[in-house]
């Protein structure tokens, strides 16, 4: 029999502050880390989906229209993480009001330097 760690199809595990502050503190460091070295530094080192992230954060419509990114779809991405899978359903299709939000208090604190 194989070692293999086997899939839990158990209920969806729902994220708490710290998964949430944790991200946060991800997100501002690499937006950070964009400001003070600009990008080439970080393109080869991130996937896609980071980049858009970072992009969308620091208002940097170029890169992500270069990634065929937007906001819906970056935030879509994310409802899902920040709030687990029937949160950020939910979150959806309400308009991503709270995912939108939550991304708002990080962009206050990177304006903020906090």
């Amino acid at each position: 029999m194989s070692d293999v760690k086997r899939i839990s199809w158990g209920k969806p595990r729902k994220p708490t502050d710290a998964d949430r502050d944790a991200l946060r503190a991800e997100l501002l460091a690499r937006a950070r880390a964009v400001r003070a070295d600009g990008w080439a530094t970080h393109r080869d080192e991130w996937p896609d989906g980071q980049i858009a992230t970072v992009a969308y954060l620091l208002g940097d419509t170029d890169v992500l229209a270069e990634l065929e990114e937007s906001e819906g779809t970056v935030l879509s991405r994310y409802a899902a993480e920040l709030f687990g899978f029937h949160g950020g359903r939910k979150d959806i299709e309400a308009g991503l009001v709270g995912t939108q939000a939550w991304f708002d208090t990080v962009r206050k604190a990177l304006g903020a330097g906090a």
